[in-house]
This record gives C-alpha cells, sequence and structure tokens, in this order.
C-alpha cells in the first residue's frame, strides 16, 4: 500500500499545533478555503478548496482516533471527486525539545497508487505543512 510520510518541527506548543489541525479556522489557515469540523472521535471534516480548474471541491472525511494533543487520524470518502478520495490521514504530535514535531502519514489505495498522483498529493502536503508552520511561527 502507497504511503505519503511527512515530518516537520513547528515552534510552538502541542496545543497550537492540535488546534490548528482539529478546527475549522485552524484548517483554514494553512489549508483550505473553507472548512467544517466536528471535532470529536465519529466527527465530520469538510474542506473546500479549489482544483486546478477553479472549480470548487470537498473533502468530506470521518475523524476515526481523536487523542487530543497527539493523535488524529481522518478516513477520507471513498465517492469522493477529491484527490484523498478513499484513504487515511494521521496526524501524530509530540513535543521535542522547545518545539512541536508533527508527523503526517497519508496512505490508502486509490490516488496513492498512482506514481503521478501521489507526487502532486505529496507535494500539497510539503506546502501545506510549511503554511501551517508558518502561520504558527508568525504568532
Amino acid at each position: 500500500m502507497a504511503s505519503i510520510r511527512r515530518q516537520i518541527h513547528i515552534a510552538a506548543g502541542n496545543r497550537a499545533v492540535w488546534r490548528m489541525l482539529t478546527t475549522s479556522d485552524g484548517w483554514t489557515q494553512w489549508y483550505a478555503d473553507e472548512a467544517r469540523v466536528d471535532g470529536r472521535k465519529g466527527g465530520r471534516v469538510i474542506l473546500q478548496s479549489e482544483d486546478d480548474e477553479g472549480e470548487l471541491v470537498d473533502e468530506v472525511g470521518i475523524i476515526v482516533t481523536w487523542r487530543p494533543t497527539s493523535k488524529l487520524e481522518i478516513r477520507w470518502d471513498s465517492s469522493s471527486p477529491a484527490p484523498t478520495k478513499g484513504t487515511a490521514l494521521t496526524f501524530t504530535v509530540g513535543s521535542e525539545g522547545d518545539e512541536t514535531r508533527l508527523s503526517l502519514v497519508h496512505s490508502g489505495g486509490g490516488p496513492l497508487d498512482e506514481e503521478e498522483a501521489r507526487a502532486a498529493l505529496d507535494k500539497t502536503w510539503r506546502q501545506s505543512l510549511s503554511a501551517l508552520r508558518d502561520a504558527l511561527e508568525a504568532d
């Protein structure tokens, strides 16, 4: 099974990083144009962004793991037109000295099994995680 793995260090506390991953306001600061997050296990996540053609695309998922300030896993709807369809996204948050270590694993079949689509998603995650770090370190 193909996956994307990324890790960054952020000069901010675990709680601040967690809020960016688990609130609507957080997601719109670094990833989506619009977001709705029901922050709990079983809660729904809807992220809306423009695709390359300017069309709005909804990424719809369910939170399957919710461990406050440490682990979040979202399973994305397999019928979505979004590039994340049918995949799982896991964030692990941990302390490392004065910084927070954020690890991302994006796994599953579908688009991640295709080299071109996986490369595009990897680029998106690289840019998005940099935007997340920049947003938190600007505070």
